[in-house]
């Protein structure tokens, strides 16, 4: 039985048509996009559309030398040469823009490792000492021979979207201890400009997601996290443009995103030379990590591109290279299936015999995946208790799960559970037994948030305790879905069972193991996909995106603030991972009333799913559900897979918003255009494609909305981009979807 309905052999093709070579094996060395020049002694990566080199000086400094658009093969890009001394302020070498930089010598730029060693010694200078380029991949050696410690730079590249992975090992062969104050994965150093502009994410809670913009002066900036997790107030992805005449479609464009789930740390600086450096990593506040002869630390992968044709082109890079190259599924993700969730309707009063008959409602509506919420295990009928106790709740389900789950299967869903499993509560079976098991300072207060405590899972027997747990319950029950919460911040980030100066290592080896666990449990259950949710889009990054299926932007569900959330979710991560749900109204959040219409319609844009009690809807709402749910089956795979334009911004509460998906191979297109609020009598702007082909022929067809009387029924790639389309929204909250598909000879 097909229980998620979700195999597509179409859009599967259409997808291996649009990754072409990208997705086939590493190349041999012959065909390595990574060179090496002995003679000039510079490293040259070429990929896509970009070329990164750097070279050796004669210090044995590793100095970048180009970061742009690809150049040809022998275009002179060396020697590797120091900036010359301004002063004496400004020693020859206190300025280089480094590869990678201990603290040491005369460095004034921002290092990427500082340590200080058991003898008292600070300094650390690191010089060339070998390389090796093994299946596509380069790994550089540097050493300092006095203090005997080594880091082993790797870099990764990906030859379709020219995306290159940085990180590093440090390692420790002296015969002392070295603590390490600060490690960064990697720096990428732009070329020297005054006239640098960089894009960043904000947010909170349901509030995620701000596109934020500030020039680049003399000085500093630092986006960063030290909430343990991710966190929504930043998140760790940059894009750095040059020029006042960027946009969507043009300009030169630097942008990148740390595969960390953890405390980060991404510090953007412009020297006096207006050199532009960005140093992304472990963040060093409350940062210690102690290494003993013959230990090694690997930090997390920085992960960086260029593209000079916008940041709507940088934002398709990503994209893409998520797609095919971070997803657990890469390359070829499986498509989202359609999902309902039970929390709206139930919350904590869950139980089988409502399960079972929301899961008949939605499987008459076409939904594909059934998903049961918090309130299924423990002693769990409030967020005051039950969290460490990951059993069936027999009261709430006498038989188990397994009645509930046969009928989901039965109804043609496959079937999905909700879990916090490194959160506990004070009122648990688990705290009860194993208080010690949470982080905390040894006689100090343990604060709560939402009732909970953070289990400390760089504890071996905490980690072991999750896992089995989690393994336990996908062995009992037909489980193909695990949506994965984390619903507070750190506090009091102690582990007592360590050394006072090892306890700091808490930050690196709870994410170590966070990963461990996630990657164990899809090793011994292929078959199981996880969302990672933290309150919303509180854990969104390239680390935990490699582990798993899809992500949760945003638990407010409002449409009209999803339009800006999923909008600058957009710059950094791919719609084929965006979960978004049509929910009740008025919205719990604002208290806003809109149309089913303009729900489903925003929902569409990416993974869609349905939170709503839909056991309260109308026959009419059921049929219109029915009829957006088969529509977007019908475009799922060009909205989850094809390159995204976006043509109007509703950024800043903008009123107007406009998204467009060009299907991999090119068939088919899909327009998504909203109105928040109409203004004075104004007409909704003409809207103009992107990305089609100008000799091909597309015919439209609506999904909602009306297009204006004269619009012709089949028309050029051409016309669509350069004379558009006008949708006759009005009034507050109007949208449209139109389809545009390509008319074969």
């Amino acid at each position: 039985m097909n229980r998620a309905k979700t195999t597509m052999a179409a859009a599967v093709l259409a997808l291996g048509a649009w990754l072409g070579s990208s997705v086939s094996a590493a190349p041999s060395r012959p065909d390595t996009p990574i060179h090496y020049d002995a003679a000039q002694r510079i490293f040259r990566i070429d990929a896509g559309k970009v070329t990164y080199a750097f070279g050796v000086d004669h210090d044995g400094v590793l100095q970048t030398l180009y970061w742009g658009s690809r150049l040809a093969p022998d275009d002179p890009l060396g020697p590797a040469t120091p900036p010359a001394s301004r002063s004496s302020f400004d020693a020859i070498g206190s300025n280089t823009p480094q590869e990678y930089a201990g603290w040491g010598g005369p460095i004034t730029v921002m290092p990427d490792l500082k340590v200080h060693f058991a003898d008292g010694n600070r300094d650390l200078l690191l010089r060339y000492d070998s390389y090796k380029i093994n299946n596509g991949n380069l790994q550089v050696t540097l050493r300092d021979l006095h203090a005997d410690v080594t880091v082993v730079l790797n870099y990764t590249v990906d030859p379709a979207t020219g995306i290159i992975g940085r990180s590093a090992r440090i390692e420790n062969h002296a015969k002392q201890t070295v603590t390490l104050d600060r490690v960064a994965a990697a720096s990428w150093n732009l070329p020297p400009a005054t006239d640098y502009s960089l894009r960043y994410l904000t947010g909170t809670w349901a509030s995620e997601w701000h596109v934020r913009t500030r020039a680049l002066t003399p000085g500093a900036t630092d986006l960063e996290s030290r909430r343990g997790s991710t966190g929504d107030e930043n998140n760790p992805w940059f894009a750095i443009e040059r020029g006042g005449d960027w946009n969507e479609s043009h300009g030169h464009v630097w942008f990148g995103a740390l595969a960390w789930s953890g405390s980060w740390s991404i510090h953007i600086d412009q020297d006096i030379l207006s050199q532009v450096r960005v140093t992304g990593g472990f963040n060093p506040f409350d940062f210690s990590y102690r290494l003993e002869p013959g230990q090694s630390l690997d930090t997390p992968v920085f992960y960086a591109g260029y593209t000079d044709d916008g940041i709507g082109e940088a934002s398709r890079l990503m994209h893409r290279f998520e797609l095919t190259r971070i997803l657990p599924a890469a390359p070829k993700p499986k498509l989202r299936p359609v999902l309902y969730n039970s929390w709206e309707a139930t919350e904590f009063k869950v139980n089988d015999q409502d399960q079972q008959r929301l899961a008949e409602k939605a499987a008459k509506l076409g939904v594909e995946r059934f998903v049961v919420d918090d309130g299924w295990f423990g002693a769990r009928n409030s967020d005051h208790a039950g969290l460490g106790d990951w059993v069936v709740n027999r009261e709430k389900f006498p038989n188990g799960l397994k009645p509930l789950i046969d009928k989901v299967h039965g109804l043609g869903m496959s079937f999905g559970l909700w879990v916090e499993p490194e959160m506990v509560n004070p009122d648990s079976d688990l705290y009860r037994q194993h208080p010690d098991w949470v982080l905390n300072f040894t006689g100090r207060q343990r604060s709560e948030g939402r009732h909970q405590l953070v289990l400390n899972l760089a504890r071996d027997d905490v980690r072991d305790y999750v896992f089995n747990a989690l393994d336990k319950l996908l062995k009992e029950n037909d489980i193909q879905f695990l949506k994965w919460d984390y619903n507070r911040n750190w506090s009091e980030p102690g582990w007592p069972q360590l050394a006072p100066e090892d306890q700091q290592k808490v930050y690196v080896t709870y994410v170590q193991h966070l990963y461990d666990i996630m990657r164990r449990l899809r090793a011994r259950h292929p078959g199981v996909e996880i969302e990672s949710c933290s309150g919303g889009g509180a854990r969104v990054d390239l680390g935990i995106m490699g582990l798993t299926d899809e992500v949760w932007p945003s638990d407010n569900t409002d449409p009209s603030d999803r339009l800006s959330i999923q909008d600058g979710f957009s710059y950094a991560y791919a719609p084929a991972v965006m979960m978004s749900w049509v929910t009740g109204s008025p919205n719990w959040v604002n208290k806003r009333s809109s149309s089913l219409d303009f729900r489903f319609l925003s929902s569409m844009q990416g993974g869609l799913g349905i939170g709503a009690n839909i056991m309260e809807w109308t026959p009419a709402e059921d049929a219109t559900a029915r009829s957006y749910i088969e529509a977007y089956k019908g475009i799922r795979a060009t909205v989850q897979l094809g390159r995204l334009y976006r043509l109007l911004s509703p950024q800043e509460r903008a009123p107007y918003s406009a998204t467009e998906s060009v299907a991999a191979d090119g068939n088919q297109a899909v327009l998504f255009a909203f109105l928040r609020q109409g203004q004075e009598a104004q007409a909704y702007p003409t809207i103009h494609l992107q990305g089609l082909d100008s000799a091909a022929r597309y015919r439209y067809r609506l999904i909602h909305g009306k297009a204006a009387a004269d619009t012709p029924a089949v028309a050029s790639g051409a016309y669509w981009m350069h004379h558009g389309i006008d949708l006759g929204l009005r009034g507050d909250l109007d949208a449209a979807a139109v389809v545009f598909d390509r008319v074969r000879p």
